[in-house]
């Protein structure tokens, strides 16, 4: 959003027509950026979404933020990220600057992107009878998103902005770039390689130790010792300890993801991410840990899983976003209902399932109303999402069970709780 502020003209071409509509008539369909910094955005001369990729010859400095999904085998999909350097390479003009923000493995910026762009260059580089010459006439870096959605403690104007350049011109274009830009005082690295790897340190780092805490989770359990209360008491000591919780696993489209990018680039080095993967592994595995749960929780009433309703509480990744890329929710909704399990879910912040990958049978599904002849209709309750926005006394003396894999729900309801 800071681009706006330091160029006159400022082009935001886009393929999905219905988020280009939204965003011209000042409908935000990020629910996490108040729609106060669209109506801004709408009123200036500086903001000009479009789906016209024939804007993009005017364009000097091209920013790639697109998915970078995994395929079935957990291999890199860089589809989208090569389709658009692909687009820009014929559109763009001799001495653009192009920087890639997507997650992705060490090698991209400077191999393939810096490829695809050399041997796609269009029409404007033949009228000026010229080859592209890497940081002379065309300039390639890496500076990875960083952002964490919902989150109010921190705003782009005060994280620290990386950036590293295929080479020291590139860097140092994009590092003026992003500082015109109103972003953090940017941090410029010695390449782009170094740039990717931190990134991906980043959200592996959180991925690690999101499944330590899994793993112990499941240990603590069988010792008949509460997990939150452990973190509780780790966490009086000042120094040498950093909390992270546990959950249902873990979604969005970082940390789940990312690992997965570095493994699957470490072995054309011959070599192997076993830590790396075995994290992945142990928070992967928490969706089953949580429907056995359930179904241990609905035998002690007497019920089987088969038949019995369930009404799953919050399907977003993460809370009070209304993002459900990769969301251990749906892994949960998914075995459940293989189980013979008749399930319902309530999330604030997502009305209806939208098309997703890998839960196509989903879609459509829409959100019980949150009212308390909804939950009596239900045998079990499973939060899986903590929205902050959630009234949890709408439970008090709910005869049925409560699975709490967020430690969220309150003590004082009266009701039957089973923590997973």
């Amino acid at each position: 959003m800071g681009w706006t502020r330091a160029w006159r003209e400022r082009v935001w071409p886009c393929a999905h027509h219905r988020q280009i509509d939204k965003l011209q008539r000042a409908h935000s369909y990020i629910v996490y950026i108040p729609q106060d910094t669209w109506d801004k955005l709408s009123q200036s001369a500086q903001f000009e979404p479009t789906d016209d990729f024939e804007r993009l010859r005017e364009v000097d400095v091209f920013v790639i933020c697109l998915p970078t999904p995994v395929g079935p085998h957990n291999e890199p999909d860089l589809q989208y990220v090569f389709g658009a350097v692909q687009t820009i390479a014929a559109k763009m003009k001799p001495g653009s600057l192009v920087i890639l923000e997507s997650t992705t493995y060490p090698g991209t910026t400077d191999t393939d992107v810096v490829a695809l762009l050399r041997d796609n260059v269009g029409a404007a580089w033949l009228t000026e009878r010229t080859a592209p010459v890497l940081g002379e006439n065309f300039f390639v870096a890496f500076s990875p998103e960083r952002e964490d959605p919902a989150n109010q403690m921190f705003a782009y104007e005060t994280i620290p902005k990386l950036v590293g350049g295929v080479c020291a011109t590139s860097g140092a274009l994009a590092a003026e770039f992003y500082k015109q830009a109103g972003f953090a005082t940017p941090v410029l690295v010695e390449s782009a390689r170094v740039a990717e790897c931190a990134k991906l340190v980043e959200n592996i780092y959180r991925s690690v130790n999101i499944a330590l805490v899994n793993e112990l989770k499941v240990v603590f359990e069988a010792m008949d010792v509460n997990i939150w209360s452990v973190l509780d008491a780790a966490q009086t000591k000042p120094f040498g300890f950093h909390r992270f919780n546990p959950g249902p696993g873990v979604g969005g489209h970082c940390i789940g993801v990312d690992p997965f990018y570095l493994s699957w680039k470490a072995k054309e080095f011959g070599q192997n991410c076993d830590f790396v993967q075995l994290a992945a592994r142990v928070n992967a595995s928490m969706p089953d840990f949580v429907v056995g749960r359930v179904a241990a929780a609905l035998n002690e009433l007497g019920r089987a899983l088969n038949g019995s309703r369930v009404l799953l509480i919050g399907v977003a990744f993460k809370a009070d976003v209304d993002d459900m890329r990769g969301s251990p929710s749906l892994e949960v909704w998914e075995r459940l209902r293989k189980g013979g399990a008749l399930v319902s879910y309530y999330d604030p912040m997502i009305s209806v399932i939208p098309p997703t990958r890998e839960h196509r049978l989903l879609m459509g599904q829409e959100s019980v109303t949150w009212n308390r002849e909804s939950i009596d209709g239900h045998d079990c309750l499973v939060l899986l999402t903590n929205h902050s926005q959630i009234d949890y006394s709408i439970l008090k003396s709910y005869s049925g069970v409560v699975v709490d894999t967020r430690n969220a729900v309150p003590k004082d309801l009266d009701i039957r709780v089973v923590q997973a």
